[in-house]
């Protein structure tokens, strides 16, 4: 049965998604200037629509862990059906955020079967989720998991089975430049640019190939070299990138599913201490 819980831990998934979509200039990604859908071929607005389809999916998702109360087989097995469902349910209301959703319900999930943990925890909760096999998963491989053998890529799963080390890797890339007093878009931009100078995005590797994923790699180390995008130097490397990968038709889709998830796990400590959660 859903609880209060599960309904306030799928609205602060959304909430992070839609502040992942709202950031900008996100270099190849679906972001406020997409008015026209340029090269993304996502209409921003279209897409802070079916966002919001997500929603009963993931409280559904926070059910099932409350309700079986340990990261096993059987819950795993629901999370897949339940992910299918809502996919199609957001393919209904215009589609996208498939990678998303499939970050944001494994940690929406852990965060369920631990109510008190943040950070690192919540990951760790999220990977023993993942260890376990999808017995109703169809058998017919997607074009990630293609990809992820023909390259020998991590892929989502591979991800996850690892305890989302890209979702870590941004958290610490936020407080890094908070600390430093960078401004909010400025710090969530640069843990988007941390994910995307080492993640194997499949996406990438579909699109443009060894060769582009290194690229982009290669492109965003750069900007973060170059002082991040609170300085002049980070901010012009970073138009740069824009233009570069708008200019091919590339989309680092991956890393904007995984900022999501670390904008959700980097919410859970204001959430805990909110009398909504608490209730």
């Amino acid at each position: 049965m859903r609880s209060r819980e599960d309904e306030t831990l799928a609205r602060a998934a959304v909430a992070a998604l839609t502040r992942q979509l709202e950031l900008a200039p996100k270099p190849g990604l679906p972001d406020p200037r997409d008015l026209d859908a340029r090269s993304t071929r996502r209409d921003h607005r279209a897409l802070c629509w079916s966002a919001r389809a997500l929603e009963p999916g993931l409280v559904a998702m926070a059910a099932a862990a409350r309700r079986i109360g340990e990261p096993t087989r059987e819950l795993r097995t629901e999370l897949g059906t339940i992910g299918r469902s809502t996919e199609h349910s957001v393919g209904l209301a215009g589609g996208g955020h498939r990678g998303a959703m499939w970050v944001l319900g494994f940690l929406v999930a852990a965060a369920a079967l631990e109510p008190r943990a943040t950070g690192n925890d919540v990951t760790a909760a999220a990977k023993q989720i993942a260890a376990h096999q999808d017995r109703r998963a169809p058998r017919r491989p997607s074009r990630g998991s293609s990809i992820s053998a023909k390259y020998g890529a991590a892929g989502a799963r591979g991800e996850a089975r690892a305890g989302f080390p890209h979702v870590r890797d941004a958290l610490d890339a936020l407080t890094v430049a908070r600390d430093a007093g960078a401004s909010e878009p400025c710090a969530r931009l640069d843990a988007l640019l941390t994910i995307m100078s080492t993640l194997q995005d499949t996406e990438l590797l579909h699109t443009a190939g060894p060769h582009g994923l290194r690229h982009v790699q290669g492109s965003a180390r750069g900007v973060l070299e170059a002082g991040g995008t609170s300085t002049d130097e980070g901010r012009q490397a970073l138009s740069a990138l824009d233009d570069d990968l708008h200019a091919r038709a590339w989309s680092p889709r991956g890393s904007g599913g995984l900022l999501a998830g670390a904008l959700f796990v980097d919410s859970l400590p204001v959430m805990v201490s909110s009398p909504a959660a608490a209730a």
